[in-house]
């Protein structure tokens, strides 16, 4: 018997696991791969729907698969590449925002993506990683990542966003989608996972990624 405290009504799985309390309360490590394990077994089960198990995932899928957008969509949320390089701006004359700040003129100015994806005020369970949140089948939003909604805006937005947007996005959804595909992956105890970031040209992982990856053994067709 599981001893877990009180939940709401609209509890999730993962809600569930951070509840648990007593011996049953998992480590930080344990819960990583059992939230991992959750999300690429989605992933797999939408890939095996639409593909069946005998094709590899092309660019021509990507349109079709969408909890595989919802992941990506979420890892560009909860990492997102540009944080204050994007969308600076200098001020030609002071500028007066709400609450009595104002930008004087001849300032350069920059959103911080990064806070603007973090704040609770803006998203539900901010620091979960959550990829239901992008999926309309799992009562969350469609939201697209081309700057209209500044929620999400990970390539920027209006004029100077970045140009290789659609390649960047089409690629990483195809190369994510081809991992989860013909490998299980799993945590590598031995070199436990830290998502720290840190802010150079872009924001990247400070420490480098180890995990095992398990052939699915598919027979797959190119």
């Amino acid at each position: 018997m599981f001893s877990c405290a009180k939940l709401s009504d609209n509890a999730d799985f993962v809600d569930v696991l951070l509840s648990l309390e007593g011996e049953e309360k998992l480590e930080e490590d344990d819960m990583i791969a059992v939230l991992w394990s959750d999300i690429q077994n989605k992933l797999q089960e939408e890939l095996e729907l639409v593909l069946g198990s005998k094709r590899s995932v092309r660019d021509s899928d990507v349109g079709n698969l969408p909890y595989l957008q919802a992941v990506v969509k979420e890892a560009l949320r909860v990492h997102p590449p540009g944080l204050l390089l994007s969308w600076a701006r200098l001020s030609t004359s002071d500028m007066e925002l709400s609450k009595g700040m104002v930008v004087p003129a001849n300032t350069t100015a920059m959103m911080n993506m990064w806070a603007i994806t973090h704040d609770s005020k803006v998203w539900e369970e901010a620091f979960k990683f959550k990829p239901e949140r992008f999926a309309e089948s799992m009562g969350g939003t469609n939201m697209d990542l081309w700057g209209n909604d500044l929620r999400l805006a990970p390539f920027g937005a209006g004029r100077k966003v970045c140009p290789g947007k659609n390649l960047g996005l089409v690629t990483v959804s195809l190369w994510v989608a081809k991992l989860v595909h013909h490998f299980n992956w799993l945590p590598n105890k031995e070199n436990p996972i830290d998502l720290t970031e840190v802010l150079k040209l872009s924001s990247e992982i400070k420490y480098p990624l180890s995990a095992v990856a398990l052939p699915r053994n598919l027979l797959l067709s190119s």
